[in-house]
């Protein structure tokens, strides 16, 4: 637990090691200093220590008690003190993008980036955004937008809110402090932290720099999948995801909000921290995720099941098994499918697949798709193993194999994903892609 003290810069959130609730969507509470949580009620009279009640709602009060989302947060000044949002121009934002997607025609080439690099100057996780492409309405609340992040600094003094969609956050290289409103996530590659819309925090580094992928959900929060007759465990189970313990600030000087609303960027002078919250309790709350603790299922027989069996999260559309997001991850597994071509095989998905690589090689893909790139198949985009890994899987002799040294992810979507300009004119797009099937040999022997 963390005193209040009569300085007025405590900054708990910096101090404190991280500590974790578990449980996914579960109704959780937490408090920083003991008593501050109300008991029996949500909004009392007068609230212990001082503090203000605020209700931050995910989902329309209206929704079906299991779909649900809201948290009461009880903060030291109320959200709602503060100036003025005024629009920010370049450079700030300036490879940032938002749905729809209008600067390109859709494209139906397959497309592959090498990794983005880190710029040489002062760049802070906001600053270092960079729209990959999306599809949707980012105000009709469909679609989703994929992005990298890069970073050499931590944010100072400055905080980073999204009313646009929930970040789904995959680190590829370098740590991350997500300050948050709830309290501290700290994510390393390997992880993945996903921060609803509306919650406010700020992103220190735990290295020198930072990389990574982020998909920008529009649509309906991410849940776990169902499981339909793999029955009741398996997958990503609901208690390996945490959310943070309450932790605050108590900064009083000027500091800089910046939020993403309608697919601009928007900033406020605020005279405190937003991370000002001592106690909480609710379940729209924001979460990590150790992918290592991913349950692989697979075939003990013949052939392999489509990669949905993969599938971590996913955020649903109206159409029943047909999402709006999907994020999917190729994890450390065994094959030992018999006369069976184990790599993921050619195929043509109605689904949009785009794909990164946090370390490893991807076992369809013998090189070129390196760690922190990213490739792009759209729908009904033919696609699969390159040359030599066509050969190499369809001659050596089958034993089993575990694949431990690789952790790729997809983010998928019903949707054509429509790229922006400026990542289909980037010096790290691959310009010869297609050549990876070139050498594939006519063997039809009839």
């Amino acid at each position: 637990m963390s005193e209040l003290t009569d300085h007025r810069q405590v900054d708990v959130l910096a101090a404190s090691p991280p500590g974790y609730l578990s449980g996914f969507g579960n109704e959780h509470e937490s408090e920083a200093i003991p008593g501050a949580l109300p008991q029996g009620r949500n909004s009392p009279q007068r609230v212990a220590h001082g503090l203000y009640a605020e209700q931050l709602s995910g989902t329309a009060f209206t929704v079906a008690r299991a779909a649900n989302r809201r948290s009461w947060l009880y903060r030291i000044m109320p959200s709602a003190r503060h100036p003025r949002f005024e629009r920010l121009g370049p450079p700030h934002g300036a490879t940032l993008r938002s749905a729809p997607f209008g600067d390109v025609d859709p494209d139906p080439n397959r497309l592959r980036w090498d990794a983005i690099p880190v710029p040489d100057v002062p760049t802070d996780f906001v600053d270092g955004l960079y729209t990959v492409g999306g599809n949707g309405d980012v105000l009709a609340h469909a679609g989703i937008a994929i992005h990298w992040y890069r970073a050499n600094r931590s944010m100072v003094d400055r905080y980073f809110v999204n009313s646009d969609g929930e970040l789904l956050i995959v680190p590829q290289a370098g740590g991350l402090r997500l300050q948050t409103e709830f309290g501290l996530l700290v994510v390393e590659p390997g992880e993945i932290a996903v921060i609803q819309r509306g919650i406010r925090f700020r992103v220190d580094l735990v290295d020198d720099t930072a990389r990574g992928y982020i998909c920008e959900n529009y649509g309906r929060l991410f849940e776990l999948p169902e499981r339909g007759l793999i029955g009741a465990n398996g997958l990503a189970n609901a208690r390996d995801f945490l959310s943070p313990v309450a932790a605050f600030e108590e900064v009083v000087r000027p500091v800089q909000v910046v939020q993403k609303f309608g697919g601009n960027l928007w900033a406020a002078e605020y005279d405190h921290s937003p991370l000002d919250v001592v106690a909480w309790h609710g379940n729209y709350v924001p979460y990590k995720y150790d992918l290592a603790r991913f349950n692989v299922l697979g075939s003990v027989s013949f052939d392999h099941p489509d990669p949905s069996i993969y599938t971590v999260l996913t955020s649903p559309s109206d159409t029943p098994g047909f999402a709006n997001a999907d994020f999917v991850v190729f994890a450390p597994r065994w094959l030992v499918g018999e006369d069976t071509f184990r790599p993921p095989w050619f195929h043509r998905n109605i689904m949009s697949e785009f794909m990164g690589l946090v370390h490893g090689e991807y076992d369809a893909k013998a090189e070129g798709f390196l760690p922190g790139g990213g490739s792009l198949h759209n729908s009904f985009t033919s696609h699969g193993p390159d040359a030599e890994t066509y050969r190499r899987a369809s001659s050596q002799e089958l034993q089993p194999q575990k694949i431990d040294d690789s952790l790729a992810f997809m983010f998928e979507t019903r949707w054509p994903v429509v790229p922006t300009a400026f990542a289909l004119a980037a010096d790290h797009l691959q310009a010869d892609y297609d050549a990876v099937w070139a050498d594939l040999p006519r063997t039809f022997a009839p």
